[in-house]
């Protein structure tokens, strides 16, 4: 059995990991967009490092665009076979991938109508109708339910508490007479999370593939995410009277904010003031959530029962129309602006962010994770100045962040998520999905864990997992 890391190998984006097996059966794991990659992304998402025809399945760990953004082009790229997934993972790919195709197809005509002179038309990487035909090749798996792809591989998937439908795969693979576990953890999420149901334990490995987005941070904030959340509003809004400008995920991060000033509503603690979410896409995304309630952890089933709907209340609307979306720039009163996308890479939030940085009584709220490369891995940074739509802008307006409320685990909750193994068992992890030098401190925690082979995989490396049993960090 051979792995390599074709994404996500000493960094956060474009997740793709291909398994090959003696007799040639190549199982990719995830399929993601590259994103936030400054100059270099485009060319990343151009080429995938492995021919997509001789691929035999994919399983697909969860809905966000950085593991399934990519899924349309390796179908047109002559991939025919199944694509695995849950069914709430189904659900939502559909709606990214269809948003996704849009926008490529929006950034290409734009580009193209500013071509300078010689230069060549460019082309979306893919189309909606890619989109339709990738669907079409998705099969649905439950949770813990043991599947048979083929003789050779069988698969199960177990809750990774990461978003609504997101989840670790295990494979047991057979090679001949040799049988090897592996596992791939996806995104692992929060134990005690807003929303959902805290990771699940999973069988023994003999192979572990885990991400390490937060592998030398912890979430702990000194206030629960309702009073942080409620003390920003008061100062911003009724102290300052300006605007909180939220980017935020359409997927996951939308969905417990607005839990958590629901939670506020509740207590009567809500201030009078107008809140918005201009993201078709993360009506859509709640909507989803709302048909899966079987995610929810004990918490929200409490709420549940005193308050039908945990994603609504006095005070809310929901934003479509590209004019409505405008007209939010225009008003001058005091306001809350939820938008996509969380790293401020592209869609409406941008416009958000040129319209109030400059402005000292405005706050620009971050609620998870940024690549340093990004607008908002750059605003936290705490670059005083940025570049957006062609003008250098002053940042003024103030830079909050509530990290606690990061979908990804920190290093207590990665931990967590490993103890279920006997280190003794493990004969390599790989480390994916984080910054290089955050992995080699969390690689360090896992060693005084037990666990003695940690790899650290370079873009596009490659391992014979029956010749070699350590490789250096």
């Amino acid at each position: 059995m051979k792995i390599t890391f074709h994404g996500a190998a000493r960094a956060v984006t474009g997740s793709k990991h291909l398994v090959t097996l003696k007799n040639n059966t190549q199982i990719l794991l995830d399929c993601g967009l590259f994103q936030g990659m400054g100059d270099s992304t485009e060319k990343l998402n151009s080429y995938f490092g492995f021919n997509p025809k001789a691929v035999t399945y994919v399983i697909l760990s969860h809905a966000h665009i950085d593991h399934c953004g990519l899924l349309p082009r390796l179908v047109a790229e002559g991939f025919k076979g199944t694509i695995y997934c849950t069914p709430a993972t189904m659900d939502l790919t559909r709606i990214l991938l269809m948003d996704s195709a849009k926008i490529q197809t929006q950034d290409t005509e734009y580009a193209n109508r500013h071509l300078a002179h010689g230069e060549e038309i460019e082309d979306p990487l893919y189309t909606e109708e890619d989109v339709v035909k990738t669907l079409s090749q998705f099969k649905i798996v439950d949770y813990n339910q043991d599947y048979k792809i083929s003789p050779e591989v069988t698969v199960r998937f177990t809750d990774a508490g990461h978003i609504v439908g997101s989840a670790a795969v295990h494979l047991v693979l057979k090679e001949g007479k040799e049988i090897s576990r592996l596992t791939f953890s996806g995104d692992v999420g929060r134990y005690g999370d807003l929303l959902l149901k805290s990771p699940q334990t999973f069988p023994q490995a003999d192979y572990i593939i885990m991400e390490s987005t937060y592998g030398d941070s912890l979430h702990k904030d000194l206030e629960p995410i309702e009073n942080m959340l409620l003390e920003i509003i008061r100062e911003t809004c009724l102290t300052k009277k300006g605007k909180v400008v939220i980017p935020a995920f359409s997927v996951g991060r939308t969905q417990e904010l607005l839990y958590a000033l629901n939670g506020l509503e509740l207590k009567n603690k809500l201030p009078d003031i107008p809140f918005y979410v201009d993201s078709p896409l993360s009506i859509q995304a709640t909507q989803v959530l709302k048909n899966h309630p079987e995610v929810y952890n004990n918490g929200v089933k409490e709420v549940l029962k005193v308050d039908e709907d945990v994603f609504s209340f006095k005070g809310l609307k929901f934003i479509e129309s590209v004019e409505e979306s405008k007209a939010l720039n225009n008003d001058p009163r005091p306001c809350v602006i939820i938008s996509a996308s969380g790293m401020a890479e592209g869609g409406r939030i941008r416009h958000h962010i040129r319209n109030t940085v400059g402005n000292a009584k405005n706050t620009i709220l971050m609620v998870g994770y940024a690549s340093p490369d990004s607008l908002a891995g750059k605003l936290m940074a705490g670059d005083k100045n940025i570049y957006l739509f062609r003008e250098h802008l002053q940042v003024k307006a103030e830079i909050r962040s509530i990290k606690s409320m990061s979908a990804h685990g920190d290093y207590e909750d990665l931990l967590h998520f490993l103890s279920c193994q006997d280190p003794a068992l493990v004969q390599q992890l790989f480390l994916v999905h984080g910054e290089y030098e955050v992995q080699q401190k969390f690689a360090q925690r896992i060693k005084e864990h037990g666990f003695k082979h940690v790899t650290i995989p370079e873009y596009h490396q490659e391992f014979d997992c029956k010749k070699e049993t350590e490789w250096s960090i």
